[in-house]
Formats: C-alpha cells, sequence, structure tokens
C-alpha cells in the first residue's frame, strides 16, 4: 500500500465515527442539570449576577468551605442600607448560584434585615438544591454574616 493510499484508508475510518457537536453535548449537560437543580438554580449559575469586588467596599469577607470552595462577599452600605453587593466564588454551579441569589437577596435593604438571611432563605429562593449541595448556601450565608461583621467593626472604629 503506498503511503498516500494508507492516509486516504485513515481519512475514510475517521469520518465513519460519530461527532459530536457541542450543541448537542450542550443539551445533554443542561438535560442533566435539569433532572438535578430548579431552573431558577440553573439561571443563576449560568448568568450569575454582582459578580466581582467593590473597590473601597466597607464590609468584605472570604470563607472556605468544607467541600474546599472558597466564596467572598464585598458591600458596600451606606446609612445602614446596602448599597452594591458583589460575591465571586472558585466553586462549583451551586456555589455560583447561592453567591449570585445572596446578592440579589440583600441590595436594597436595610443592614437588620439582611442579617436574618440564612441559607434556608437562600435554599427557598433557590427553589432548593440537592442535599449534596445545601452546604454551598451555608457557605453564602457565614460569608454574608462575615462581611456584615466586618462592616460593624470598620463601623465601629
Amino acid at each position: 500500500m503506498y503511503p498516500s493510499h494508507a492516509a486516504s484508508e485513515r481519512n475514510k475510518t475517521r469520518r465513519r465515527l460519530p461527532v459530536l457537536r457541542f450543541d448537542k453535548i450542550e443539551k445533554m449537560v443542561m438535560s442533566e442539570m435539569h433532572k438535578i437543580y430548579s431552573e431558577k438554580a440553573i439561571e443563576h449559575s449560568m448568568h450569575p449576577r454582582n459578580v466581582g469586588r467593590i473597590k473601597e467596599a466597607t464590609g468584605i469577607a472570604r470563607i472556605t468551605g468544607p467541600c474546599g470552595d472558597t466564596m467572598g462577599i464585598s458591600l458596600k452600605i451606606g446609612k445602614g442600607e446596602i448599597l452594591e453587593a458583589k460575591f465571586w466564588t472558585d466553586g462549583c454551579c451551586a456555589s455560583i448560584s447561592c453567591g449570585s441569589v445572596t446578592t440579589e437577596l440583600i441590595k436594597s435593604r436595610h443592614i437588620f434585615e439582611v442579617q436574618k438571611i440564612d441559607s434556608k432563605r437562600i435554599l427557598e429562593t433557590l427553589n432548593g438544591l440537592p442535599e449534596s449541595d445545601v452546604h454551598c448556601s451555608v457557605l453564602a450565608s457565614n460569608t454574608l454574616d462575615a462581611a456584615i461583621k466586618d462592616y460593624m467593626r470598620w463601623k465601629n472604629e
């Protein structure tokens, strides 16, 4: 067999293999996600709100959870009201969803209202998470609490 003929035979073999296109893979992944997560959790994971850090924030916290995910929340508070809130995480889609929805829950609210937001409220807002991901809501809640405590220390200095 001539070298060019061998290459031609390899190309024929390659063409016969099934090719998964990106759109098919995306549909498969989304189908699996919908079996596990609520539409709201998926939406906040795929299109998170308030991602980043606030320059000159008045309250900042960063916590690493038991699973190894780290979340940071920065707040800009004026006259007891949350003027701006941002988060970042290096975690999974559930961590992203929890950070995103937490910042949405607290914007334009008084700090005393914000202090009442806990992991249960975050879970309710996301229409639940699988049991294996509930710790992500605890991470978001704990990070928020720590950012508020940081603000209180800053305010009292």
